[in-house]
Formats: structure tokens, sequence, C-alpha cells
């Protein structure tokens, strides 16, 4: 019985990583929208002498939103560029030690990466931080991106326990 509720419980936690890196991905795919349309909007309107106001701040946060949410999703289907000239020229052996060592880098640094944001955004929160022209407060995106690198790492654990295969089929 012990061991059906573990199995339980990590098909919980597999589901909802693949949950969150989904619901990233679209915020991220509307963070672009934005950014397109901000600039489409603000093209227009100088051609008529008049450009939006605020589109740089707009641009600017839609596309910290944007790279932050798509990070996730692009760790579960392993769509990072990787160099592995190297790599194959190892054993089976080193293969495995070199790929869990950097998966075990990797995590360590998003870990760190989740950490630092935090405290960053609450520094943020704390000084009333905001964009030069809309005054929109600026620490919610260190705390997306907080998220994001936590969601990461967590995937990257993930695809370490289960090499060979995609957390997420693209």
């Amino acid at each position: 019985m012990g061991l059906d509720r573990l199995r339980a419980a990590y098909h919980w936690y597999t589901v909802s990583l693949r949950v969150a890196a989904m619901a990233l991905t679209y915020i991220a795919a509307a963070a672009v929208c934005v950014m397109m349309s901000a600039t489409c909007i603000d093209v227009v309107m100088r051609t008529f002498g008049s450009p939006l106001p605020g589109a740089l701040d707009v641009v600017t946060l839609a596309g910290a939103v944007a790279m932050s949410c798509a990070l996730p999703y692009t760790t579960a289907v392993k769509g990072h560029v990787s160099i592995e000239y190297f790599f194959h020229k190892l054993s089976r052996r080193g293969r495995i030690a070199i790929d869990t060592f950097s998966r075990l880098l990797g995590a360590g640094l998003f870990f760190l990466l989740t950490r630092q944001c935090a405290v960053y955004g609450h520094s943020l929160h704390e000084s009333g931080q905001v964009t030069p022209t809309l005054q929109v407060p600026v620490f919610w995106t260190l705390y997306v991106l907080s998220f994001s690198c936590a969601l990461v790492a967590l995937i990257i654990i993930h695809n370490m326990l289960h090499p060979n295969r995609e957390m997420i089929k693209p």
C-alpha cells in the first residue's frame, strides 16, 4: 500500500510539473503577442506623429515574461541547444557521469537563481522600483522568473531520472 501511495504522489507531481510548464507556455505566447501588438501600434501611431506612450516599458516587461515563462517548456521538451561532439566520444560510463554531473549542476544553478530572483524581487518591491514611463512596478517580473527557475530545476531533476525521454512531447 505504501508503494501505491508513492506512485500516486509521483504521478501527481509529474502531472503538476507538466501542467505548470504548459500554463507558463501559454503565458509566454500571450506575452509575445503583447510585444508584437505594442510594437505594431507604436509604429503605426508614429506615422501619425504620436508614438504609443510607454511602448518600451510594455515591450520590456512582456519580453521578460516571455523569456521567463518559455524556459520550463523548453527544458521539458529538451529543446535547449547542446554541443555533443565531445560527449559522444566518451564511453557509456563517461557519458552517464558527465550527463549526471551537468544536470545536477544545472539544477543547482536554477535553484540558486530561484532564490536570488526572489530576493532581488523583494528588494525591488521594498524600494518601489517602477518602469520609467508608465510607472508600473517591476518586482513581479522577478517573481515570475523565480517561479520559472524553480520549475526548470525540478524538470531537470525529472529529466535526469528519466534519460532519453522528454517530459512533454513537442
